[in-house]
């Protein structure tokens, strides 16, 4: 994955590169997601067939050859020309899902999508989105709930979708409560997922008030830095949340391994972030599908190492202890 970084860093634009590379403060957060995946380690099983393995599961009514979604990044237009339309192809080609951020550079019509939402302090453009969103056919709606502020300012390109050039209803509301996750379904007629959970008090509350899914993330270390890396936060949740509706998990997340330890920790899938970016830039559509398919192919591969045919199989027995 470091080689395909540095190889979006060669065709991007400077200013693009470090617009999608950055994060908040000094970077501990986005530095450290990485390496806290890297720290737990396997308990692999003996005496299982795994001559066929199988990804495959199911999410919200969406078939998905792997537990592996595209997360939500503004402005994949900075990447390529065609954006997120030809993520989204790269998505679908390669059995996955994309989750669309709020702030596109392109629209999608597609079966195989969220939609990521702010609410906003004029909710009535919030709303719109979300109708809108709907109508193409978005699948769910996923609540980003940990940006109150968006401080960093984006690149020239980025137009009146740059932090700076919003007007103050196009901004973040800061008095954000639970009470719009019903009235995000309310509008949708969609299952509204919560993103931005990283404690477990806060991800039984989003249960409470109407969630469908709560999605652990700090939000690629690109709002608060040095808030604890996913890989740690997952498991605490996952417990706390007790099976009610599925967690998924973000950040860091750059192989199959990674993958299986965030399943094994109790996700139900992972959505992966920069490396969408990446692949994008380098090879458009089918770099976005390659992508993807390397995800689902190193997890299988993995999956067949630890003695685990089916996702079915996987549970917290895999997991030993980690070594941070």
């Amino acid at each position: 994955m470091d080689a395909l970084e540095r190889e979006a860093q060669g065709v991007l634009p400077p200013a693009v590169f470090e617009y999608y590379r950055a994060g908040a403060g000094e970077g501990i957060s986005r530095d450290e997601a990485a390496a806290a995946w890297r720290s737990w380690r396997f308990l692999p099983r003996i005496f299982q067939d795994v001559s066929a393995v199988s990804t495959a599961t199911e999410l919200f009514g969406t078939r998905l050859a792997a537990p592996v979604l595209a997360g939500p990044a503004a402005l994949h237009t900075l990447a390529h020309p065609h954006g997120e339309v030809a993520t989204a192809r790269g998505v679908s080609e390669a059995g996955s899902l994309l989750v669309q951020s709020a702030r596109a550079g392109r629209s999608i019509s597609s079966d195989r999508w969220w939609f990521q939402a702010y609410v906003l302090r004029d909710p009535s453009i919030t709303e719109a989105q979300v109708r809108d969103a709907a109508a193409r056919g978005a699948r769910a709606i996923v609540l980003t709930a940990d940006a109150p502020y968006v401080f960093r300012s984006a690149v020239p390109e980025a137009g009146s979708a740059a932090p700076e050039n919003r007007t103050p209803g196009q901004r973040q509301d800061p008095t954000l409560s639970a009470g719009a996750i019903r009235w995000l379904a309310g509008i949708s007629g969609l299952p509204v997922l919560v993103k931005g959970v990283l404690r477990p008090e806060d991800a039984v509350a989003c249960v409470e008030a109407g969630a469908a899914g709560i999605v652990v993330s700090n939000h690629g270390g690109r709002q608060l830095d040095r808030a604890l890396a996913s890989a740690y936060a997952l498991g605490p949740v996952v417990e706390a949340v007790g099976g009610r509706v599925p967690v998924l998990v973000d950040g860091g997340i750059r192989d199959g391994a990674d993958v299986l330890t965030a399943l094994a920790l109790g996700a139900t899938a992972v959505l992966i972030g920069r490396p969408v970016l990446w692949a994008l830039a380098t090879g458009g559509a089918e770099g976005v599908r390659d992508l993807l398919r390397f995800y689902r192919d190193d997890l299988a591969r993995t999956m067949a190492q630890a003695g685990v045919p089916s996702l079915a199989q996987v549970d917290g027995g895999l997991i030993g202890r980690h070594t941070r």
